[in-house]
Order: C-alpha cells, then sequence, then structure tokens
C-alpha cells in the first residue's frame, strides 16, 4: 500500500484559522492516534453487522456467486478508497465530504453534497439501531424495535459526549467481539466445506423463482451493486482528521487500512458461508441465512451466542456514526451554515472532554425521535444518497489535480485517473439497477434528486443572500467568502 510522505505539522488548536476577526476558530483537540481513528472507522462500518444484513442480499440475488459480487465490490471499493485517502489527505477535516467537495468543487456542490449526508446519516443511525432488537429477540422474544432502537441511540450519544480516546477504546472493545464472531462463522465453513472452492469459483448457482441453476453474470454483476454499500464507510476516517495528530498522513493510512481490513472481514465469512452451508437451496430459502448457517453448523446455542455478538456490533455501530455524524453537524455551526445563534451553539467545544457536545447532543436526538419512523420509509430515503456523494468526491479529486486545489495532499493515489474513472462507471451502473428497482432503488434516486434540489434552493435563497459561507478549519489561512 502507498504510505504517505510527511507533511507540515498542522497550526496549534486555538488559533484563529478561519476567521479574519479577533473570533478564534473552535477547534476540536487533538489526541487520537491512527490507531484509534482505525478502530472508530471499522466500527461505523461494522463489518459484521454487514455479514449479517447486506450479505443475505446478496446471496438472495446471486446465489454463490456472491463471493463474485463481494470480489467485484472490493475492486471498486479500492479505486474509491484512494479517492477518499488523496482528498482527506488533503482536507483531514471534521466536515468531510462535504468540507472536501466544497473547497474542490466550489461551494455549491459543497453544500447539496451537505444536504444529502446530513440527512443520510441522521436517518441511517436510526435504521442501524433497529436492527439491535432484532438479534435480542433471541433472548427477549417480542422486544419493540423501535424502543430498543430509542434506547441504543440515546445510550450512545452519552457515551460519544465523552473524551474521543474513551470512544476509540469503548470502540476497540466491542469491535474486538464482533471480529471473533466473524472468525466463529468463518471457521464453521472453511473447515468444515460441503464443497469445493473451484465449484464457487468456476460454477457458481443461484435461485431463480425457486429453482436453482447456474447464476448469471448478470445476476453477479447487479448484486454487486448491493454488495459496494456493505464495504462503505471507509472514508468516514476523515471526520477525525481535525483529532487525529500527523492528520495529513495518518488519515490516508487509516482509510486504506480500513478498506483492506473490512474487506477481508466480510469476504472471508460470506466466502466460508457458500462453502460450508449444508444445502445451498436451503440456504437461498432460508428467513435468515446466517442463524440457518450457524444452526445448521453448530446448533442453536452458538447461534444465540453469535446473535448477540451482533447486536453488541450493531450498537458499537451507532456510537461510532454519531461520532461522525456529529463531528460533520459541529462543522456546519463552525461554517455558520445556519442562522448565528444555532451555529455558534453546534460549534460549542466541551471544554473539559474537547468534543462537539451541543452538536452530539443534536445529532442524538434527531436519531433517537427516527427510530419510530418507518423503517421502509428509512431505507428508500437512504439508499442512493451515498452514490451522489462517491460521485462528487470522484469529480472532486479530479478538479483537484487539475486545479492544483489538491496538491498539498501528503498522499497521492497509483495510477491516476483510473480509480474515479472506474468508480464513476461503476457508479453509473449503480444508478442504473436502482432505476430498475420501482420498490426502493427508482423512488430513493428521486428522493435523492429532490434532497439535492432542496439543499442548493438554501444555499441560493439563504447563504448567498447573506454575502458569504465560511469554509472554516483548524489549518484554513483566512475565511473563504464567497
Amino acid at each position: 500500500m502507498p504510505d504517505p510522505s510527511p507533511t507540515p505539522p498542522p497550526a496549534p488548536p486555538g488559533k484563529s484559522t478561519g476567521d479574519t476577526t479577533a473570533n478564534t476558530t473552535p477547534t476540536l483537540r487533538r489526541g487520537l492516534k491512527v490507531l484509534g481513528t482505525l478502530l472508530i472507522t471499522l466500527s461505523a462500518i461494522s463489518p459484521a453487522s454487514s455479514v449479517f444484513i447486506i450479505a443475505p442480499g446478496v446471496v438472495a440475488q446471486a446465489g454463490s456467486g456472491a463471493f463474485w459480487s463481494f470480489v467485484i465490490a472490493a475492486v471498486v471499493g479500492v479505486f474509491m478508497a484512494f479517492v477518499y485517502a488523496e482528498l482527506a489527505s488533503a482536507y483531514p477535516l471534521s466536515g468531510g465530504e462535504y468540507a472536501i467537495v466544497a473547497r474542490t468543487l466550489g461551494r455549491l456542490p459543497g453544500f447539496v453534497t451537505l444536504g444529502l449526508l446530513l440527512v443520510t446519516q441522521l436517518l441511517i443511525i436510526a435504521v442501524i439501531a433497529l436492527g439491535v432488537g432484532t438479534y435480542l429477540e433471541v433472548l427477549i422474544p417480542g422486544l419493540p424495535g423501535p424502543v430498543v432502537a430509542a434506547v441504543t441511540t440515546a445510550g450512545a450519544t452519552v457515551l460519544a459526549v465523552f473524551d474521543i480516546k474513551l470512544n476509540a477504546w469503548i470502540t476497540g472493545v466491542f469491535l474486538a467481539i464482533e471480529m471473533v464472531a466473524l472468525v466463529v462463522v468463518s471457521a464453521l465453513g472453511l473447515f468444515d466445506p460441503a464443497r469445493p472452492l473451484g465449484e464457487l469459483i468456476s460454477a457458481p448457482v443461484a435461485a431463480v423463482d425457486g429453482v436453482v441453476g447456474p447464476a448469471a453474470a448478470g445476476l453477479i454483476t447487479a448484486a454487486a451493486a448491493v454488495a459496494i454499500f456493505s464495504y462503505n464507510g471507509y472514508g468516514s476516517a476523515v471526520y477525525f482528521g481535525e483529532e487525529t495528530t500527523n492528520a495529513h498522513r495518518g488519515i490516508a493510512r487509516a482509510i486504506l487500512w480500513a478498506l483492506v481490513i473490512t474487506v477481508i472481514a466480510e469476504l472471508v465469512p460470506v466466502t466460508a458461508v457458500l462453502l460450508g452451508a449444508p444445502s445451498l437451496p436451503e440456504l437461498f430459502a432460508a428467513d435468515n441465512m446466517m442463524s440457518y448457517f450457524v444452526t445448521a453448523k453448530a446448533g442453536s446455542t452458538v447461534n444465540t451466542v453469535i446473535s448477540l455478538a451482533i447486536a453488541l456490533a450493531i450498537l458499537n455501530a451507532v456510537l461510532a456514526i454519531i461520532l461522525i455524524t456529529a463531528r460533520m453537524v459541529f462543522s456546519t455551526g463552525r461554517d455558520a451554515a445556519w442562522p448565528g445563534t444555532v451555529s455558534r451553539a453546534l460549534a460549542s467545544v466541551h471544554p473539559t472532554a474537547g468534543t462537539p457536545w451541543i452538536a452530539t447532543l443534536a445529532t442524538g436526538a434527531f436519531a433517537t425521535a427516527l427510530c419510530f419512523a418507518d423503517k421502509d420509509f428509512l431505507l428508500v430515503v437512504t439508499a442512493t444518497s451515498i452514490v451522489a456523494v462517491y460521485a462528487a468526491l470522484c469529480l472532486a479529486v479530479i478538479n483537484g489535480r487539475r486545479t492544483g486545489a489538491t496538491a498539498h495532499a501528503a498522499y497521492r493515489m497509483p495510477w491516476f485517473p483510473v480509480a474515479p474513472v472506474v468508480a464513476l462507471a461503476a457508479l453509473v451502473y449503480v444508478i442504473w439497477q436502482n432505476a430498475l428497482d420501482p420498490v426502493i432503488g427508482r423512488p430513493s434516486l428521486a428522493i435523492t434528486v429532490g434532497i439535492g434540489a432542496a439543499a442548493a434552493l438554501y444555499y441560493v435563497l439563504v447563504l448567498r443572500r447573506r454575502g458569504r459561507w465560511e469554509l472554516r478549519g483548524p489549518e484554513e489561512a483566512e475565511s473563504t467568502p464567497l
């Protein structure tokens, strides 16, 4: 993996770096090492949740061809990780993608990106939290899902207010538990296979209308469009750029390692399940594929233990995503995206913990309330917005090279511009696949366009009329007016 070269140290915290007045730019406390950032990032991705929640959907579509679907998705993930790493190396800011796009493509595209991410991130916390009750039901049947999700989100919000190093430690412990669960699942399949690996590679099968037959290439590539999302989240390391030491080098490393670890942590157990399932037709027809596999190979007790580990993994993901989203919300306040009082409150930093505490509480409050929204609605709204964000980042890295906006990046991707061009082509295919889905994909694309349009209107009618949209960060030389 390419090693980012050293970069000059960041400006000292607390200096006025984003304002030409006497006011100082609110800054977060630098205390995270790259390992801590990596642990939180992996927790947000939650490989175990992806294997148990997203992977069954891929298997249902592509059958044992899901192996190739995840391989194709991994290739796309590598290219997107290159894009993220270069951009994050240039702009390791708590605003994440919107702060990057605003500085490379312009403020209007940046604010549209912010609108998409703000809605998606708040809703995705609720979507993930709703999965906790599903896996706790093995112990307590009949648990009210929304209530469990709300309690989970509220508890995670309280933890997220505390020092970021403490949260890195907590997420690291939970992450270790979910990795153990994935190792167990992998061992069950790899040490007791029901079919050879060659069959999986050269003769994949899938169930079409209840009949198992050869998996068509179209099914495999269509399922890859879903598998791409199972790896998503490696780029979220950028949100901790202002709290990570030597961020220009470290964040790029964290992103690349997060992608590598995620691919291994997901592809290996998925492959193990496909190799070790006693009956592929029964696996494809199971209501809960992973529970079927674990129960068939190790019994109901092990399945119960694994289910509890997945519940912990989901809780851990909720905590990590609240940490991420709170930093984006904090950045919007620092950038004065909202009315003055609101922006100043959101930009507040806790004097002891050094964390964006009001932004964290606001994030948690909204996400907790959304736990009681209809789950299908949440899924439709969040299904495709990340595609638009990925596309914006691909264009941003191309334009950053063209204009020199990212010339100061400590990490430069290899084989430029292969990564963003191939990733854009893959995203076009994902959009096409979603457009063919009248239940979730097509409505989600329409909602994504609507959110983007609403964000653009707010920018034009509010921020531009105000006369400036400040883009501020701990390393900005000066406020960036319109």
